[in-house]
């Protein structure tokens, strides 16, 4: 079989059907990318690559449904993307879940399932993606965090928990791959112009999804370590981490 002597770049993307995913997607596409996307929902999923195999005229975009708390079957799904794909350059975890925030609400179950999908989930794809990449002795990965994760705001401890989780457990991948040639990079977005907003106890200037996935794609192509979306939110994180406790906890944030 001949092959390419330049072929396409490969990615993956977790959480790919609505907003920054399906925003990325399309901007990876566009700069030449192999696609897998995966997501829960099958139906919006199919529409993003729909989309952009319809505009490259190929199958550029791969639809894989999956709910990023299966656990057991993101290894086995993993290796069935990198066959399809032929080899592995990016991958990128996006899935998310916030729940309504308020600070006179107390919910457990709710905080648990945000911890589950946006840390225990990153984890169950990232640990074998770096393995994986760490053998080839080449790749990317690409976190989806959140300022939020910055500091403990009293109105939604347990998705600022779970933000926090994932780049503490980005940060110590990153300590442990880059000696390897692999990159990891940390994204810390504000908010964004997505379904998880109307979640928001504040909206303050959110931006689209499609800037959003500009300056990502930015920051991917630099190789960047951690990056805040915009870059505004990297002096306001700046600041906040230093207002002492005692002050931050009568804030109103």
């Amino acid at each position: 079989m001949i092959r390419p002597l330049h072929p396409p770049k490969t990615a993956v993307i977790v959480g790919a059907s609505t907003g920054i995913g399906a925003a990325l997607a399309r901007k990876l596409a566009a700069q030449g990318y192999q696609l897998a996307l995966v997501a829960r929902r099958a139906d919006l999923l199919h529409d993003v690559c729909a989309e952009i195999n319809q505009h490259a005229n190929q199958t550029q975009a791969r639809p894989y449904t999956h709910d990023v708390l299966d656990f057991a079957g993101t290894p086995a799904l993993l290796q069935q993307i990198t066959a399809d794909l032929g080899s592995l350059d990016l991958f990128i975890y996006n899935a998310g879940a916030m729940f309504p925030s308020h600070a006179e609400k107390y919910n457990a179950d709710e905080d648990i399932a945000m911890l589950q999908v946006n840390a225990a989930g990153a984890m169950a794809w990232l640990s074998p993606v770096a393995d994986r990449m760490v053998r080839a002795k080449r790749g990317q990965i690409v976190g989806i965090g959140s300022i939020a994760g910055d500091r403990g705001r009293r109105g939604a401890p347990g998705y600022n928990a779970s933000k926090a989780a994932l780049h503490t457990y980005l940060e110590g991948l990153r300590n442990r791959v880059s000696r390897f040639g692999v990159t990891v990079t940390t994204i810390k977005p504000g908010q964004v112009e997505t379904d998880m907003l109307k979640n928001a106890e504040q909206v303050r200037g959110p931006i689209s999804a499609t800037r959003a996935a500009d300056l990502i794609w930015s920051a991917i192509h630099s190789r960047k370590q951690i990056a805040y979306i915009p870059g505004k939110w990297g002096i306001i994180s700046l600041v906040l981490t230093h207002i002492p406790s005692f002050v931050f906890r009568r804030l109103n944030l």
